[in-house]
């Protein structure tokens, strides 16, 4: 049967979104079978969802998720090596690993967001999510798998989501060993972050050789994928750049040679401003970060600020995504990305709001399945209570959500107050 969205207002997606009442979305299938004026549908054979005079739009698309981590904060890093050795040790940890996968994704699909990409994951856990998802073994967002990701000893998720490659010649065997595992994309670690650095002033050091990188991006790109990389410090950003990285995760501060490359690349910036904003912005005793922690925690969150800033403002695309797994990131804020992107980055709300639904979706090459709404794309959908052009807290919760069809009414997730009280302080 069909469905008929009536009563709602309409925000499609589009970079100049205005809110557009008196329209019917008809959904058929997993598909949107039209939008036409409301006075001119016949309901005849259609199951009508009155909307109540909500907001509705598209889905968010969060282009940055590490699936397996919760967001949980902690006193001490962890020991991800430690950690994900453990849960793949024995069939017991591994149910339970695959557990966290179906939770923890349902909780992305049920706060909004219907197309997620994952850049480091446990083994080719990241695929099976999808392969699951995609066969309605599990509820969750589309998503496009990472897989595990390729570092260097000592690198950022060395021997934990990432391989560790000493050789050009080894760094293109991982990538065809990952491509067995069917991912949708490369992820290499070719920086070191914040928790890596090891003196004040240096988050973000280089770690992959660009010898490396190169033979990696040019194996991927024969292969068919594109190359995702985790960079915070403007020679990480070279670097990737100038050897075939697709898209710049984090960012750093740019001169006029890296945005000559973002341009001569076709390269994107994925701005994430919600895993540096604790580490920069909190009081210590609540980060648990010591003295040299925060002081680089500001220079990596700056620099996602300054390079999202000048890549606006030089016509190189930006998308957003979470960075979700690191502390205080949840699978349940990509709205507060929405929030940091507007407050830090001086966007309007409007343009965040097509930043992560029409944007992302064109940077993902899903431009023309989902991310707005119209006739032939897919049904994507979420409808929240207030006006996020408003107030982008409205998509905080959320009163109905549609992934590829199916309606999901009154979605809630499990959160944690103590995260919900300390990030309240910022959006």
């Amino acid at each position: 049967m069909k469905k008929a969205l009536l009563n709602g207002i309409l925000l499609d997606g589009s970079e100049g979104v205005q809110p557009l009442a008196g329209r019917a979305v008809v959904l058929e299938g997993d598909r949107i079978a039209a939008v036409l004026p409301q006075n001119q549908l016949d309901a005849a054979g259609c199951e009508v969802i009155d909307l109540a005079g909500h907001y509705l739009m598209p889905g968010l698309i969060n282009l940055h998720v590490h699936i397996p981590g919760s967001g949980r904060p902690a006193k001490k890093p962890m020991d991800t090596k430690k950690v994900v050795k453990f849960a793949t040790s024995n069939a017991l940890t591994r149910k339970y690993l695959e557990h966290m996968y179906r939770t923890l994704s349902r909780t992305e699909l049920y706060s909004g967001v219907t197309t997620l990409r994952s850049v480091g994951g446990v083994e080719g856990y990241d695929a099976w999510m999808r392969d699951e998802i995609n066969a309605g073994r599990a509820e969750g967002p589309r998503i496009l798998a990472g897989n595990m990701a390729i570092s260097v000893p000592g690198g950022h998720m060395a021997g934990s989501l990432a391989y560790e490659a000493t050789t050009p010649e080894e760094a293109a065997g991982y990538v065809r060993q990952i491509a067995g595992t069917r991912p949708d994309l490369i992820k290499l670690m070719i920086t070191g972050g914040v928790l890596d650095a090891t003196a004040k002033g240096e988050p973000g050091a280089l770690k992959m050789a660009p010898e490396l990188v190169k033979a990696a991006c040019e194996e991927a790109h024969r292969l068919g994928l594109p190359v995702a990389a985790h960079v915070e410090s403007p020679e990480g950003v070279r670097v990737a750049l100038q050897n075939g990285v697709d898209t710049i995760e984090h960012g750093a501060k740019p001169d006029e040679e890296i945005i000559r490359l973002f341009r001569e690349r076709g390269a994107v910036h994925v701005a994430t401003l919600s895993p540096a904003l604790p580490y920069a912005l909190f009081d210590p005793s609540v980060s648990h970060v010591d003295e040299m922690g925060r002081f680089n925690g500001k220079i990596v969150f700056e620099g996602v600020i300054e390079c999202a800033k000048a890549c606006l403002a030089n016509g190189i695309p930006v998308g957003l995504g979470t960075d979700t797994g690191c502390p205080f990131v949840t699978h349940y804020d990509m709205w507060r990305e929405l929030a940091y992107f507007h407050k830090f980055c001086g966007v309007s709300n409007a343009f965040a709001l097509y930043t992560a639904t029409k944007r992302n979706a064109e940077i993902l090459g899903l431009g023309d399945v989902t991310g707005s709404i119209g006739p032939g794309r897919c049904a994507d959908l979420i409808v929240c209570a207030g006006n996020p052009l408003e107030d982008l807290s409205a998509l905080r919760q959320l009163e109905l959500v549609v992934a590829r069809g199916r309606v999901i009414r009154r979605p809630r997730v499990k959160k944690m107050p103590q995260v919900e009280a300390e990030l309240d302080r910022f959006c």
